[in-house]
């Protein structure tokens, strides 16, 4: 059941998502203790949140009505027989007891069976079987599958949820999951933040309630819990995903599946199906040599084949002489057989690629045929008894974008596999003008798919199984697969792609199946979508590093405040004023920026690592301030604006060394950020508990901020070392 329902998340969800989350739950906790404390002040962390949930439901709500727009554009329409009349209606609109008129290449919404006509239907998202079952007058069809081939007049059993396999589909056909390094990390970094913040918190509320009073224990232990909490985190990636998908709304692409634009930006081998994807399409007959007179034949034929391609289009286009033959049976065209046949009085006619009709096979036709292929013609023949009667060249133009297109990802790095039912020859000089120089391969002669699927990039005559089993061969060696299709001959391999893309002249079985929709066809599309992918990675990886930055170090202060320091460093005030200036407001800036870099290595470790050395530098400063004070006394109100300068200006300098290299934007940014630190620092240190400082004090911390810069390089030194050397050890 395919509606904008089943495509955008529901204003429910949507929410839900974003209000009633573990974290703010922890944070609404949280700030119920520091009111009762009646230092209101400590509380403004929770504007933060709000904004953040706001800015979020803003963006994804904006996201969801473009996609719901796009979705009703892209909505199947079912054709439907009433009054004698065929209508093309919703789904919802289809009643029970409404008679369906069945297409190859039309998805089966409904449960019903068949009253006249007969087809050849798809039930492996049913069954898991890709054998296609023939069904005729009488038989049973259910939603979910598909017609392969043939037509028929269906009458409407059921609807909706009562259809048998409505539990099934609402699970397995939407709701795929896809692979994603971005949410997978993203979701590891919550779930041990949610292992360690309850059980630390706890623990540090009883130790400091222990040797002080309810106030400063539960305003120690809220900054601590506020700052292990990366909130902002799952915020951004939400946000950055709808902004995308909004954006590439704009330019017709029709977004199915969220992460899936991480996984094409990550892709690094483009399967292609060259009819409708690489070509327009549109096929027309450019030749036809007849061997025998098969005037009126081919006319007959495909008045009664039900067939709907391009080919069948083309034909009945072309031959419109007709011998009014009386037939006796008819065969459908489909991907697996290649042919389709017609039997008249005189015989049986068969349609369609020689090597699959030909009992044996003639050296001198395959010859003669690849003189035609060799000029990139689709060569069908008309076969009565074993001997050609007829051939029939068919012409496809590539698209006009697909060359540039193809370059592009090349360019990029990414491998590209042309696969198609056609001819290998044709395929081959295809694949010639698009800037291919690979040599093809006839899939027909091949039994194990492994054992060519390194050595070529160009697959002629594939069968449907093939296309599949090719997707999962290059999985099965660690690639990151993105397939197109527009056929029905497409649908096992998109399943099983990382990432399908469908071309919105497609089948509806096709879209139905596919992560992302090109609404207008258009494949100049795909670097775009490429491009915003890129900039929701980069930009992620980047400000989650910051966000870790305060996660880690606040995560680690923690456990030395349980074993060695006598007081949690920071009040919640003084956090939220580092956290919005050295992360928060920046990391929004800095997500939406435009950066369509190449995204190179694993994403959890490239966050973490660029953490590491911000968290240990605040750490090391907090230890230094601490060792200071078993010297010389230093006040708890003295201890804590010194150990609030000092991470403050380690998280500006963090975010500094993200911003490089430096453009225009991320130079005000930082300007602006340290102007409202010192601001704040000088001009509101009463709102922020920052006092004076002795001189002593003053040079310790100046000696300190000097030291910041040479502590973050040698530690992201050593970090870099340490991930090199356990990388060549993995390898």
């Amino acid at each position: 059941m395919q509606n904008s329902s089943n495509l955008s998340k529901s204003y429910k969800e949507i929410i839900k998502q974003h209000v009633f989350t573990l974290f703010n739950g922890i944070n609404v906790i949280l700030a119920i203790f520091v009111f009762f404390t009646g230092s209101y002040r400590n509380m403004l962390f929770m504007i933060t949140v709000i904004l953040n949930m706001l800015i979020g439901l803003f963006q994804e709500i904006r996201s969801k009505r473009m996609l719901d727009k796009l979705s009703l554009l892209n909505q199947p329409k079912i054709h439907v027989l009433r009054n004698d009349i065929e209508l093309e209606l919703s789904v919802e609109e289809v009643k029970v007891n409404d008679i369906l008129i069945l297409y190859p290449g039309d998805e089966i919404s409904f449960d019903g069976h068949i009253v006249s006509g007969s087809i050849e239907c798809d039930e492996s998202m049913l069954t898991g079987e890709s054998d296609a079952v023939y069904k005729q007058e009488n038989s049973s069809l259910l939603s979910g599958s598909f017609v392969v081939s043939g037509k028929c007049l269906m009458k409407v059993d059921k609807v909706g949820q009562d259809t048998y396999a409505y539990s099934i589909l609402k699970h397995a056909k939407r709701f795929k999951r896809y692979p994603s390094q971005l949410r997978d990390s993203i979701d590891t970094i919550i779930k041990w933040c949610t292992y360690i913040l309850i059980p630390l918190g706890c623990a540090l509320f009883i130790k400091q309630i222990i040797k002080t009073n309810y106030t400063t224990a539960t305003l120690n232990t809220v900054a601590a819990v506020v700052g292990m909490i990366p909130e902002g985190l799952v915020f951004l990636t939400s946000v950055a995903l709808a902004i995308s998908s909004f954006k590439l709304g704009k330019q017709s692409v029709l977004v199915q599946e969220l992460y899936c634009i991480e996984t094409l930006a990550r892709t690094d081998t483009l399967c292609l199906d060259k009819t409708g994807t690489l070509t327009q399409g549109k096929l027309s007959v450019c030749h036809v040599e007849e061997i025998k007179n098969i005037d009126g034949i081919l006319g007959d034929m495909m008045q009664i084949l039900p067939d709907e391609n391009a080919t069948a289009l083309a034909l009945r286009s072309h031959f419109k002489t007709r011998n009014h033959n009386k037939v006796v049976s008819f065969l459908p065209f489909s991907s697996q057989r290649k042919y389709s046949s017609v039997t008249f009085e005189d015989g049986e006619y068969k349609l369609g690629a020689y090597s699959y009709i030909a009992k044996e096979i003639d050296s001198k036709v395959e010859e003669h045929i690849e003189e035609y292929t060799s000029q990139a013609m689709r060569v069908i023949v008309l076969m009565k008894d074993d001997v050609v009667l007829a051939y029939i060249c068919l012409r496809d133009e590539l698209r006009d974008d697909a060359k540039d297109t193809l370059n592009f990802f090349k360019k990029q790095g990414v491998d590209i596999k042309l696969i198609s039912g056609d001819d290998p020859k044709t395929v081959e000089a295809l694949a010639r003008k698009a800037g291919f120089t690979s040599k093809s391969i006839d899939m027909s002669k091949v039994q194990d798919v492994e054992t060519v699927v390194d050595s070529y990039s160009i697959f002629g005559r594939v069968t449907p199984e093939q296309k599949k089993e090719l997707v999962l061969a290059l999985k099965k060696r660690n690639k990151t697969v993105a397939m197109t299709g527009d056929g029905v001959n497409d649908v096992m391999a998109l399943k099983e792609a990382d990432c399908s893309i469908a071309m919105g002249s497609g089948s509806q079985a096709c879209k139905s199946v596919a992560s992302l929709v090109l609404l207008k066809d258009q494949m100049n599309a795909l670097p775009a979508i490429l491009y915003q992918g890129r900039c929701v990675i980069n930009n992620i990886q980047r400000t989650a590093s910051l966000f870790l930055v305060k996660t880690l170090f606040s995560i680690g202060l923690s456990l030395l405040a349980l074993i060695f320091l006598k007081n949690y460093p920071f009040k919640p005030i003084q956090l939220t004023l580092i956290s919005a200036l050295a992360t928060g407001i920046p990391s929004f800036v800095l997500t939406l920026e435009p950066n369509g870099n190449k995204v190179k290595g694993n994403f959890l470790q490239n966050v973490i690592s660029k953490a590491l050395p911000g968290a240990i530098c605040v750490i090391c400063s907090v230890i230094g301030v601490s060792i200071l004070g078993h010297f010389i006394y230093i006040s708890p109100s003295e201890y804590s604006t010194m150990c609030t300068i000092l991470a403050g200006v380690n998280a500006l300098m963090v975010l500094v060394r993200v911003c490089v290299p430096m453009t225009t934007l991320r130079k005000i940014l930082v300007t602006i950020m340290c102007m409202i630190f010192v601001g704040s620092i000088i001009l509101c240190k009463n709102f922020f508990y920052i006092v004076h400082l002795r001189w002593y004090e003053i040079i310790y911390v100046i000696l300190n901020i000097c030291l910041i810069p040479h502590i973050l390089t040698v530690v992201s030194s050593w970090i870099k070392l340490f991930l090199k050397q356990k990388n060549k050890v993995w390898k």
